[in-house]
């Protein structure tokens, strides 16, 4: 199984001598010539004219899909949108006219679109925490930061906390794995842990957790995160050393919903369907 980090690092230079070695013979050249998805380049990347070359414009569709491959969302978030925010979800059905709830969704949703515009420009700075229950989107805003800026080639890592706690006490007994994940998350531009709840933290996994928090914070690399946990709550599974960190680094917002988002899309979804 591939590391991270080697994942990461894979090299569109070797893809493209790869390809050109293989398309030197005449066979191979026939061959391509017919199976070819881009008639410019005939797959290489690069087009040729005379003694100069230069890239071919289906190169940035070769780097949009290796950046969406390697940031490991699920496919099921690729999708999420800032402009499919859905507003009303946020309404209160026992009373419509409390906006409370909405307003606090709005406040995040416009905090997210900031922090994808600013690290447009510089992604060295603050990142983010989304705080709220079960159900009130958080997952859905981080996943469209990650999509935004991955649409304008920017690097992320989309990790779920409890895959990343697995993935850290597999390489309990092989120090170059552990190291190796370990340097990718510190030193990724933008690093989004998704789902940090009440999990099994022992010792040894809040000291890798730190160790991430802590670099990213002396680095200034932005951390955008969503939990379940309240501060205080944070602290009691975290530690107080990373949740301090973790208040210094990040802006926080509170995000709620008077019935779980995926359970009012499940009844929607019924709806339809009985239509």
């Amino acid at each position: 199984m591939k590391s991270v980090k080697h994942i990461m690092q894979e090299s569109y230079l070797d893809e493209l001598k790869h390809k050109r070695e293989q398309s030197e013979s005449p066979a191979a050249h026939s061959q391509l010539k017919t199976s070819v998805n881009c008639p410019l380049c005939e797959d290489r990347g690069i087009i040729f004219d005379g003694e100069s070359a230069r890239p071919c414009a289906c190169m940035r569709q070769k780097r949009m899909e290796n950046l969406f491959r390697h940031a490991r969302m699920a496919r099921g978030l690729l999708n999420c949108r800032f402009e499919a925010f859905r507003q009303e979800y946020y309404l209160s059905q026992a009373n419509p006219q409390d906006r409370s709830y909405l307003e606090g969704a709005l406040t995040a949703l416009h905090a997210s679109k900031e922090f994808v515009a600013r690290c447009l420009d510089d992604y060295h700075g603050l990142g983010l925490i989304l705080i709220g229950p079960v159900g009130a989107g958080k997952t859905f805003l981080a996943a469209a930061i990650a999509n935004a800026l991955m649409e304008q080639e920017h690097q992320v890592l989309f990790l779920v906390v409890p895959d990343l706690l697995d993935q850290l006490r597999a390489t309990y007994k092989t120090d170059e794995n552990e190291l190796d994940l370990l340097d990718t998350a510190r030193e990724i531009p933008i690093l989004i842990l998704d789902d940090l709840g009440a999990h099994n933290y022992t010792d040894w996994t809040r000291n890798r957790l730190y160790s991430i928090i802590n670099y990213r914070l002396n680095q200034q690399l932005p951390t955008v995160i969503t939990s379940n946990l309240s501060l205080e709550e944070m602290e009691e599974h975290l530690g107080a050393r990373t949740t301090s960190r973790l208040i210094q680094s990040c802006r926080i917002f509170r995000m709620h919903v008077e019935q779980d988002i995926r359970l009012r899309q499940y009844q929607d979804r019924e709806k339809e369907r009985k239509k």
